[in-house]
């Protein structure tokens, strides 16, 4: 079986077990997430700075079927690169959430993260590990792992053009009156393609399943989006 192929099967097997997940009614929902993520080396401000990176990054997140803007999402982080492929985080996250019929939520994360970046003959494998404290509300705190694993694969036939497929599970750590009962939180499994406009810039569209545990694992929901993409590193 082709690599392309198995990558496909493999993504199809991820969803069919997330719906297994499911603890009682299973609330489907349909929208799409808009992110834009700019990663740039701080040797641009001094050359001594080389190993130095920053992250920012915005996301827009639509659901009730594209009806809603239910939540912003906005990140920074200081990064230091202890190779070519690692390169560890610390980082601040505010998400807003509006929701129908429940009082405003605006939830603050900090967080350290690790990643590292495989090249490989067939593409790009790329993993992440962040740790999140999320701070809720009535000053509640939630400790909140999540690991996501990434591959870029370039097709021959076009290199700027690429089969992206990525795949981040969410634990929580600790039992919370606003953030849930300890264990499974989310996945989110996204596929779709790539293309590298240059060196800096690349954009991503495709399919993203977002699983969700509710507070009290008896109704989860299942939100079918698109999901599009602007990286740029500098």
């Amino acid at each position: 079986m082709k690599l392309k192929q198995q990558l496909f099967l493999g993504f199809a097997l991820a969803l069919c077990s997330l719906s297994a997940l499911a603890n009682g009614d299973l609330i489907e929902d349909g929208g799409g997430w808009a992110q834009l993520m700019v990663e740039t080396n701080l040797k641009v401000i001094d050359p001594s700075l080389d190993k130095f990176r920053l992250w920012t990054e915005g996301q827009a997140r639509f659901d009730q079927d594209w009806t809603h803007f239910y939540q912003g999402m906005v990140r920074t982080a200081i990064g230091y690169a202890l190779s070519d492929r690692a390169t560890i985080w610390a980082g601040y996250t505010w998400v807003p959430t509006e929701n129908f019929g429940k009082p405003p939520l605006s939830q603050q994360d900090i967080w350290p993260a690790f990643r590292y970046q495989l090249p490989t003959d067939w593409g790009t494998v790329s993993f992440r590990t962040m740790i999140e404290s999320n701070f809720l509300q009535d000053s509640e705190v939630r400790f909140r792992p999540r690991q996501m694993v990434r591959l870029v694969y370039p097709f021959e036939f076009e290199s700027k053009l690429s089969l992206v497929t990525w795949d981040e599970f969410f634990i929580r750590i600790n039992s919370t009156r606003f953030g849930g009962r300890s264990g499974f939180d989310q996945n989110r499994a996204f596929a779709g393609i790539g293309w590298k406009v240059d060196d800096h810039t690349r954009f991503e569209l495709g399919y993203m399943n977002q699983y969700l545990d509710d507070a009290k694992h008896i109704n989860n929901t299942m939100r079918h989006l698109i999901m599009g993409s602007v990286f740029m590193n500098f």
